[in-house]
């Protein structure tokens, strides 16, 4: 099973929208409550820095996107989001996607990755950040509404990128 990380093409958008969606009903990792409808999600994919698709033989299995965390004086910083497909997860597609991104971020003369909202019950993520080497900035609490209503701390990460 070798996972292929090659970049978005318009083709790609419906099934990146549904593991995109996926994640947001999950309502556990990504901050957006809507779901993306395909026109919006055409535009979304298209107008990131980069847009990772993951797949396996012909199937997409994967995204990222890439962009700057903020503008100006910090345009410097990367900010990267990550999704697998049902079914896929536990596969060590997301380690693959997050190495991607560092190289890629690289690539596009980012010096540092930020992750600003690491939902604290998403053990997987956290370890694998930390696997890596992503350092832990501290810990908002409660800054993170789960689907059921109830509050989850978020925490920052960040890695420096040589």
């Amino acid at each position: 099973m070798e996972v292929i990380i090659r970049e978005y093409q318009e083709r790609d958008t419906p099934s990146l929208m549904e593991i995109w969606n996926n994640v947001v009903v999950d309502a556990n990792a990504f901050p957006q409550v809507e779901q993306l409808k395909l026109e919006e999600a055409k535009k979304f994919f298209a107008t990131q820095t980069f847009t990772g698709v993951a797949t396996i033989g012909e199937e997409v299995v994967g995204l990222y996107i890439l962009h700057p965390n903020n503008i100006g004086r910090c345009g410097h910083i990367a900010n990267a989001s990550y999704a697998v497909k049902v079914g896929y997860r536990g596969q060590k597609i997301g380690e693959v996607l997050v190495r991607d991104s560092l190289n890629r971020a690289k690539e596009f003369q980012f010096k540092l990755m930020q992750f600003n909202a690491v939902v604290s019950i998403n053990e997987p993520a956290i370890h694998l950040y930390e696997k890596i080497g992503f350092q832990r900035l501290g810990i908002i609490p409660g800054g993170f509404v789960l689907g059921d209503g109830s509050y989850s701390d978020i925490i920052l990460y960040y890695i420096a990128l040589l």
